[in-house]
């Protein structure tokens, strides 16, 4: 039950009373403003980071734990005695630790690593670091990288008194071009992005 009130609750009264430093889209970002919400308000935000880095740590070193943690066809038992296990093990903070049982109880579970992602970005902006994504499908040289920076750095998606942060992500699927992501906000600027929309238009001319 009381996991089930953590994201009825802070759907009014947190939610209203902790506004997130960078408005988060899609259901993980829903999950990932809620989780911000509680910790701030209950003062353990770098706890719940903490526990938060742990978890994505442990499921990238034991894909088997990323596996089952994926599996929608695991019993409603078997996912509360995972997240028992995976709690005990890294002493989770129990803000997290409630936001896992809800994920549970919605069979939600394969979302975490998009929450940690998202949650990733809200803690970096609560501390004044604005964290931006530039996904190419080749890696970008140092100059090129500055130049976006740059660019990035004075756009409305960053304001003023704020620290950027970019990392370069290479994904050969999007063919050329660029797509930035910042602060929750995306821009597709990739060759696959146009050929997609290209493709659409054909499609609905025919």
């Amino acid at each position: 039950m009381a996991s089930r009130q953590f994201i009825r609750s802070l759907a009014t009264a947190s939610a209203a009373a902790v506004k997130p430093p960078v408005q988060l889209y899609g259901l993980d970002g829903t999950y990932a403003t809620a989780l911000f919400s509680a910790a701030v308000k209950d003062s353990s935000i770098d706890k719940a980071f903490s526990s938060v880095e742990k978890l994505s740590t442990a499921i990238k070193e034991d894909p088997k734990l990323g596996s089952i943690l994926s599996n929608p066809s695991l019993s409603f038992n078997s996912r509360k005695q995972v997240i028992s296990t995976v709690n005990t093990a890294l002493k989770l903070d129990p803000i997290v630790h409630n936001l896992l049982e809800v994920l549970s109880e919605n069979n939600r579970l394969e979302l975490f690593p998009a929450i940690a992602k998202q949650f990733s970005v809200l803690n970096s902006a609560y501390n004044g670091v604005i964290e931006a994504t530039v996904v190419s499908a080749k890696p970008l040289d140092s100059k090129t990288l500055s130049r976006l920076h740059k660019a990035i750095a004075g756009s409305k998606f960053v304001g003023s008194g704020k620290t950027l942060k970019i990392a370069n992500e290479v994904d050969s699927q999007i063919l050329g071009g660029l797509i930035v992501e910042v602060g929750g906000n995306s821009v597709d600027l990739s060759v696959s992005a146009k050929v997609t929309k290209l493709n659409k238009v054909l499609t609905e001319s025919i």
